[in-house]
């Protein structure tokens, strides 16, 4: 009997929780077959089969397990089940069948070939709500269902349900607790303040459809917002330390690099990978590590070192319609930017009141590192950095050669 043991997942990790078991007790499982999804306040991870054999669980999911400890034993003498490997023999042995079903394949398809068939808008509305096609009258041309005999049939099936008011339990997840545990210790151990400024979003946007076409051509990823707001950050960051530092004891440490951390929600909660020394990289360069890591963060595939040692954290609540919040520190950092959604407002320009897309920005900041002149004056040095992009980018060199990173 082999035992399996939760392996260890990391320095500061003793013990992960029970995400989701992909085989129960008794199945036969091949080597390095997927067991089960653990989950520890930082990351998931995946736990494979060491050997073949009849599998038999130790715990059940939501349960915690300490690392170290048998999570479940593979009986490794047990035989594989008779008949696995033989049935697709004796599928492809009766190939009889196949012939004969044509004809009772066409009788089935008659009643379904009859029933009304929805416009696209209307299928979409019916699959929301659950509604069979069967259930609607169609007034369309040949009985179609239209977008208003979805409707009607929606607002019937609303009003004849019946108000739940029932309460369910759920147990918090590994990553939840530690996320709760962290937002209240930024709240209670460190002096948190924010100060507020609005960017024009214009000058970002003209030169954002300039170049979003031929910069996809030449580098494969889309050109974006977020490369912009990095490139402006790690240009303050340097001409303000002090954000990118943080308190450790009587201590400040202070970076000569710029870690961001870039808050992502995903389908477990927000995690905050890291893009490494974001100040030397291009565009392209900030891009693609936003896209690989946002992609790993929607599969849950993120390391611990990816989610680790970030210096400063950027976060957009403006993907989700936030016109204006008050983010919190990622501890230990004694910053973070919000971004918001972008609202054309009237605005004086030139003694003109014209209409420009403006976003508000958040700095949420340590204050008993960071000092109000300071914080103000990052702030304003992103704004200036992002109404000016063609300067942020080119210092002095050709904007052509210098956005596109030829």
């Amino acid at each position: 009997m082999l035992e399996i043991k939760v392996p260890t997942v990391g320095e500061s990790i003793s013990e992960v929780t029970i995400a989701r078991w992909n085989k129960k007790t008794g199945d036969y499982v091949q080597m390095d077959e997927l067991l089960c999804e653990l989950e520890s306040d930082k990351a998931t991870f995946e736990l494979n089969a060491e050997k073949a054999g009849v599998l038999t669980t130790m715990g059940a999911e939501g349960d915690t397990i300490k690392v170290g400890d048998v999570i479940c034993k593979i009986d490794t003498d047990a035989k594989a089940p008779e008949g696995k490997a033989e049935a697709p023999k004796a599928e492809t042995q009766n190939t009889k069948p196949e012939v004969k079903t044509s004809q009772p394949e066409a009788n089935k398809q008659t009643p379904e070939a009859n029933k009304p068939y929805p416009s696209p808008a209307a299928a979409k509305i019916l699959a929301e709500k659950g509604i069979d096609t069967k259930d609607v009258k169609g007034t369309g041309i040949g009985g179609r269902i239209t977008k208003a005999d979805a409707l009607s049939a929606q607002l019937k099936t609303t009003s004849n349900e019946t108000k739940s008011r029932n309460e369910r339990k759920e147990k918090m997840t590994s990553l939840r607790k530690t996320v709760s545990k962290r937002l209240v210790a930024v709240k209670n151990e460190t002096a948190m303040l924010t100060t507020f400024n609005e960017v024009d979003m214009k000058p970002i946007m003209d030169l954002r459809n300039q170049y979003k076409n031929q910069f996809k051509e030449t580098h494969g990823v889309n050109l974006g917002f977020m490369s912009f707001f990095t490139k402006a950050v790690t240009v303050a960051l340097k001409q303000f330390p002090a954000v990118n530092a943080y308190i450790d004891g009587d201590e400040i440490i202070y970076h000569d690099y710029c870690d961001i951390s870039i808050a992502v929600s995903a389908p477990k909660g927000l995690v905050v990978p890291v893009i490494r020394n974001a100040e030397s990289l291009t565009l392209a360069g900030i891009e693609s590590e936003v896209a690989r890591l946002a992609g790993k963060a929607r599969d849950n595939k993120l390391s611990i070192e990816e989610m680790t040692g970030g210096t400063f954290t950027i976060t957009n609540g403006g993907v989700f319609g936030s016109m204006m919040s008050t983010p919190i520190i990622n501890a230990p950092q004694s910053a973070i930017l919000g971004m918001h959604n972008i609202i054309e407002r009237p605005v004086v320009k030139d003694g003109q009141i014209v209409a420009r897309p403006m976003m508000y920005l958040a700095l949420s900041y340590d204050h008993r590192i960071i000092d109000g002149r300071e914080s103000v004056g990052f702030l304003v040095k992103v704004k200036q950095c992002l109404e000016n992009p063609v300067l942020l980018l080119t210092e002095g060199n050709d904007p052509n050669k210098m956005v596109l990173d030829l």
